[in-house]
């Protein structure tokens, strides 16, 4: 049994073996290259620096001539400056009057939009005078106090839909709606069978219901 274990695990370790040789030789390389770029980055830097004080050097002695021609040059600005600065304020005077009295008219006009808006919310509150249409608790409730037998949630919720398209009134909310009505006292349930009715509580709902319940 020995021999035969002893077989994988050699050559597992030479794998191993090859695969870490493998990656020093590739370590190697990239200290190799890296050290190269490293030396290059080196000399670029050191020709910049140098480059860099020989400029510095050129810029001090270029700006010891300047200063003399600037001042020559601006003298005869400032004197012919300084007559048209004092005439030019006049008229800068009397620009910002005309742009108060056109603030001041657009003050003025202000309250003029203010009223147009303000004229708004009264259409606005006009709208809740209309009268609110009735819920769907409250059409459920009183199409069964129209009925003279007790109905079916699918039968409620089909004569509502025909008599209400415009709602949208969908069975499973009808259906819900019968069962709030039975919990709060508004309605009550019966059954027939395996079916279930509803009935708005009253002394004819409770004859119908008896009789509902003798019928079955």
């Amino acid at each position: 049994m020995m021999p035969e274990s002893a077989g994988p695990v050699t050559e597992l370790t030479s794998q191993y073996v090859s695969q870490v040789t493998n990656d020093l030789e590739h370590n190697l390389k990239e200290q190799e290259r890296i050290t190269a770029e490293i030396a290059v980055l080196q000399e670029q830097l050191a020709t910049l620096q140098h480059d860099h004080g020989t400029l510095l050097n050129m810029q001090q002695a270029l700006g010891l001539a300047a200063p003399a021609g600037r001042v020559v040059v601006p003298a005869p600005r400032k004197k012919s400056g300084g007559t048209r600065r004092a005439d030019d304020k006049k008229p800068a005077v009397a620009k910002p009057v005309a742009k108060k009295t056109a603030t001041k008219k657009a003050v003025a006009k202000k309250p003029v939009a203010k009223k147009a808006t303000a004229r708004k919310p009264a259409a606005t509150k006009a709208s809740p005078s209309e009268p609110a249409q009735p819920t769907l608790i409250e059409l459920v409730r009183r199409h069964l106090a129209e009925q003279t037998e007790p109905r079916s949630a699918a039968e409620v919720s089909e004569a509502l839909i025909q008599a209400y398209p415009e709602r949208g009134i969908q069975r499973k909310v009808v259906r819900t709606t019968l069962e709030n009505l039975v919990a709060k006292n508004g309605a009550q349930r019966t059954k027939q069978g395996t079916s279930v009715f509803y009935v708005v509580p009253g002394e004819s709902a409770q004859e119908t219901t008896e009789g509902a319940e003798t019928g079955a």
